[in-house]
């Protein structure tokens, strides 16, 4: 193990579950880790600790959380490790009870005290265990996200433009996790953006709990329209520009023009919306109407020529009645999102929603999220139609696992696409690379997805065939392993 790494404190894997806020967070821990000796390797290999940045959000995500952990403990019972570091939201939410749950963990450390991370580390190495918990308080500024060692593919990163929630949504934890609203300023934001494009990305995600309120604490108004322009005028490199999880409100005069008119900020918008009914929105506490809602994507509409818009919703809330789940269901196929996803209620212990009367049963909930997702289908099976003959720049990310070797065909997305939650691109075509952007002839769809010909081929030669090996082996050949790019 380490022990035989001169100047290494020891090696580790790491875990990163949930968001990708917490993505965000997981490649700061581990930038600063790499920072203090400590070398990270993958899972399947020797090491030393193992980090697991967990999910607390929805009950699905704690039982992923807890099954990790546990499998983890259960290696280092095996003798395979030497502790166990559980770090992030579930951690930040239960804090000494997980202990309870799981005597094995050696250090938890909550969604703050990752600025600390290697501490714990350092106490697991050093054989310490009188403190076993890091927390911090929410910070009264946004932390920098500098310093980070990217696990997302070289071409595309995400960067946080603040941290916590204001909202107060009756069925959500998060601001107890998180704390409260706290902007990154925008020169800050810049620099860690231009950080980025000179590391290589292609395509910047913009992600926050609450991206419409950005500067309302730090500037006495919303400066998401100042931020963007920002963004497209003082970094280059970028292509794309991707907004995530926009709240349905302050959405000023400036901010449409902005997005209808920029070159870089892509027309895709993420905005979970979590009902249309009033009454169930006044239940949710979500501070904005059916009205103000559809007038919104109106205006978004007119604004954004091609816009692509992604929701989500919350079916079996407490109290909610068929005849206002047949609402959302109307809105659903009047509105015609490109991209939606439906979640079923989870009840949350400690939010207002876990008090609330009038309990919707668990296969009623099913149901219904059944039923939206069957009235969205063919909604987006036409809005995939609608690109078919069209020419789209398509952003690879990695060789098609399942092409052969006489077709081959590579797995991208256009612009219509977030990673991980929406469909991809297969594009077939020849002499390609992850991170290419190219023009693409859209043939046909396959479900979610589309099927599209590289319509051409970046600038450099054809890779030399290999030769065969005289004996199996790994890696590249040559006893090195990929190096990932620590940014700051």
């Amino acid at each position: 193990m380490s022990d035989s790494i001169r100047g290494v404190k020891a090696t580790f894997s790491f875990v990163s579950l949930g968001c990708a806020k917490n993505l965000v967070d997981s490649e700061r821990m581990l930038g600063l880790l790499a920072q203090d000796g400590y070398v990270l390797v993958p899972e399947h290999e020797e090491h030393d600790l193992v980090i697991v940045n967990t999910c607390g959000f929805i009950d699905v995500a704690r039982q992923e959380s807890m099954m990790v952990i546990r499998e983890m403990v259960e290696k280092k019972e095996a003798g395979e490790l030497k502790g166990v570091i559980v770090a992030g939201c579930l951690a930040e939410r239960y804090k000494d009870k997980l202990f309870e749950e799981e005597p094995g963990i050696d250090q938890v450390v909550g969604v703050f005290g990752r600025e600390e991370i290697s501490k714990a580390a350092d106490r697991i190495v050093g054989g310490l265990d009188e403190q076993r918990t890091l927390f911090q308080p929410a910070p009264i500024r946004a932390q920098e996200d500098t310093a980070r060692l990217r696990i997302t593919p070289r071409h595309l990163a995400y960067l946080k433009v603040s941290e916590g929630c204001d909202r107060l949504c009756t069925f959500c934890a998060i601001p107890g996790m998180r704390g409260k609203h706290v902007t990154k300023p925008i020169e800050e934001v810049v620099r860690e953006a231009q950080e980025l494009a000179a590391d290589g990305v292609k395509e910047l995600i913009l992600v926050a709990q609450d991206m419409t309120y950005y500067g309302v604490d730090l500037y006495g108004q919303p400066r998401l329209a100042d931020l963007l322009t920002a963004l497209e005028t003082e970094v280059e490199g970028i292509h794309w520009i991707r907004i995530l999880y926009c709240y349905p409100q302050f959405f000023t005069d400036e901010l449409y023009k902005v997005l209808g008119s920029s070159k870089k900020i892509i027309p895709y918008l993420d905005m979970p919306l979590q009902h249309i009914n009033d009454k169930m929105l006044r239940r949710m506490n979500r501070r904005h109407s059916k009205a103000q809602t559809e007038s919104i994507i109106g205006r978004l509409r007119e604004s954004i020529p091609n816009l692509h818009l992604r929701t989500t919703f919350i079916v079996g809330f407490p109290g909610e009645t068929e005849a206002e789940f047949a609402e959302l269901v109307d809105f659903v196929e009047r509105t015609k999102f490109e991209r939606m996803g439906v979640f079923t209620y989870s009840d949350e212990p400690g939010t207002p929603a876990f008090l609330l009367p009038n309990r919707v049963d668990d296969t009623v909930k099913e149901d219904r999220r059944k039923r939206l997702m069957a009235a969205q289908e063919p909604i987006a099976e036409a809005s995939n139609r609608r690109l078919v003959g069209q020419t789209l720049d398509v952003l690879i990310d990695s060789p098609n696992p399942e092409s052969r070797k006489s077709s081959k065909s590579w797995l991208g997305r256009s612009f219509a696409d977030a990673p991980d939650v929406d469909g991809i691109v297969i594009v077939h075509g020849k002499n390609l690379l992850p991170g290419d952007l190219i023009p693409c002839l859209i043939e046909s769809t396959d479900g979610y997805d589309l099927v599209a010909s590289a319509l051409t081929e970046p600038d450099r030669p054809e890779p030399a065939p290999r030769k065969p090996r005289k004996r199996p082996g790994g890696g590249r050949g040559d006893g090195s392993k990929p190096s990932l790019p620590i940014l700051g």
